[in-house]
């Protein structure tokens, strides 16, 4: 193999999962590239308040709740959808050049994962941070189709596949044939809504006050959605809202388990109302091929469990439930001419 020193100076398109929690990068012919969370450390400067950004991705996780007055911990995303148009572009644009490394002579194209029944304002508002950030064009996947195909289901035959990604900030379910969407719906619930209802009850319970960060390593190291078996149980660390001094608390399993029931009691009715909206023929495919999981609320313990208990359905837990999404855009990215129907306008 003879190296060619001009290569990767041209061909640098790439896939993006802007996602609330996490932004995924995929560029053509190298795979994933970056893993980042979608946050932004912002300090304010002069009289007119200029924002100036400090850090992105995990260094601006680790400043959660630990910044001086001068420094925000911000996260652009909120729901699937960018709710801080100015620092999102700020976000990708050090993402785009980080990955880049500078070597590029050309401007990628780009393709973003988006909410299905995304807005016009919502498209538009992701086109022009793309565009802004350094994209030469820029192209939308709806990330229920994205999942699927990153999943290696078969979205080109006329048969169901029944998708579930659960991300950050949304759940979305859709039925998919012949490489359309049959039928989707998608809710305000997903890793966010689970932490904050740990936040809220170790309030309650314990009167200790934590933040996100300490929420999220909650729900990693206990959040079960049906028993382990194992009595799992985590120290917590954080301030006492009666005295305002440190204080620490063990929670168990059990006791998460059945605060995380309602936002997942949500998920379920998701699933029971994708299923009866089903149309027959595909039903029946799905109830041979199940429902496959993916995004980064999937790995919650024993969620596949629970999901098939309650709709008596297997339940596929893809290999990298994270990555299902940027790698399917990434499939997409590889074979456009292919997959081009797959793009929505």
């Amino acid at each position: 193999m003879v190296f060619n020193p001009f290569r990767g100076l041209f061909s640098n398109d790439m896939a993006i999962d802007l996602g609330t929690a996490n932004t995924l990068i995929y560029v053509k012919g190298q795979g994933i590239v970056c893993n980042e969370p979608s946050v932004v450390a912002v300090a304010r400067e002069g009289r007119n308040g200029r924002r100036r950004v400090v850090a992105v991705g995990a260094e601006a996780k680790s400043m959660l709740g630990r910044t001086p007055e001068s420094i925000t911990a911000v996260r652009p995303m909120k729901d699937g959808v960018i709710t801080d148009f100015e620092i999102a572009e700020q976000m990708l644009r050090q993402f785009i050049r980080k990955v880049q490394n500078r070597r590029s002579l050309v401007r990628p194209r780009i393709i973003i994962c988006v909410p299905h029944g995304i807005t016009e304002v919502e498209k538009r508002a992701v086109r022009e941070s793309a565009e802004s950030a350094g994209a030469r064009e820029v192209y939308l996947i709806e990330e229920p189709m994205a999942a699927a195909i990153g999943a290696g289901l078969p979205i080109t035959e006329p048969c169901g596949s029944m998708i579930l990604d659960l991300g950050g900030g949304t759940a979305e379910i859709a039925v998919i044939s012949l490489k359309g969407i049959v039928y989707s719906r998608s809710i305000r619930v997903g890793g966010d809504k689970l932490d904050e209802a740990i936040i809220n009850y170790v309030k309650r319970r314990y009167n200790i006050l934590v933040g996100e960060r300490t929420a999220e390593q909650i729900k990693i190291s206990v959040g079960t959605a049906v028993p382990t078996g194992e009595n799992l149980s985590i120290e917590v660390k954080g301030r006492d809202i009666i005295h305002g001094v440190p204080s620490s608390a063990v929670v168990t399993e059990d006791e998460i388990r059945h605060v995380l029931l309602e936002p997942l009691n949500h998920i379920l009715e998701l699933i029971r109302v994708a299923l009866e909206k089903t149309p027959p023929e595909l039903a029946a495919d799905i109830i041979d091929r199940g429902i496959t999981l993916t995004g980064g609320g999937a790995l919650l313990r024993n969620l596949d469990k629970l999901i098939s208990q309650e709709t008596n359905l297997p339940v596929v837990l893809v290999e990298d439930p994270i990555s299902a999404v940027v790698i399917g855009s990434g499939a997409v990215l590889d074979q456009l001419e292919v997959l081009r129907d797959v793009i929505i306008q």
